[in-house]
């Protein structure tokens, strides 16, 4: 029992300290701290696979609040319940909190800098980049799943965003009318084999 509740402390400490360094070494919105759990959580610590990771992001996304808050929300809860999903929370809107508020109490200063505007600036090609490798990264799997279904809602989502300027709104709508339609299909070809 004693062995469980250490074990226990022990994942939410790491747990605590994961979201927190992600958190504070994450600049640019929910999909940049996306690929980061991704990295920590499914490739480092294997605490969760790919698939799941995927299906977790999509539901952050979907989902009312900030992208960052919810993926901790739903990672929390999968690897340690309630408790897990307290601790990523925390660990994930400290540092924002601790760098608003700072950012808050100089902001005549912080407004006028020359310089962090350019390094502002700077830090939008790289939070670029870090959105593309999650694109490419997690995209490279709905090719992998050679579901012409999945490439072609995939496809039209990109082309219904970019080039016609249709709101996120509605594309996670559709996506996930058809995604459910699927998995209906899928369910009831199953019972009828």
């Amino acid at each position: 029992m004693e062995k469980t509740e250490t074990k226990k402390k022990n994942l939410l400490l790491k747990l605590f300290f994961s979201t927190l360094y992600i958190s504070s070494f994450t600049f640019g919105g929910g999909f940049v701290i996306v690929t980061f759990m991704k990295r920590k959580f499914v490739d480092e610590l294997h605490w969760i696979d790919e698939q799941e990771m995927l299906d977790l992001a999509a539901l952050a996304q979907s989902s009312p609040g900030a992208i960052a808050v919810n993926a901790a929300i739903l990672v929390g809860w999968r690897v340690c319940g309630f408790a897990g999903m307290l601790t990523a929370v925390l660990g994930t809107i400290l540092p924002p909190m601790f760098i608003l508020s700072v950012i808050s109490f100089f902001y005549a200063a912080f407004a006028s800098n020359v310089y962090v505007a350019l390094v502002l600036k700077g830090m939008q090609a790289g939070v670029a980049a870090v959105i593309l490798d999650v694109v490419c990264g997690l995209g490279s799997n709905v090719f992998k799943e050679k579901s012409g279904l999945s490439i072609g809602i995939m496809a039209a989502a990109f082309a219904a965003t970019f080039f016609f300027d249709v709101n996120v709104i509605y594309i996670i709508l559709t996506a996930g009318i058809i995604g459910a339609g699927k998995a209906l299909w899928i369910y009831r070809k199953g019972k009828t084999v």
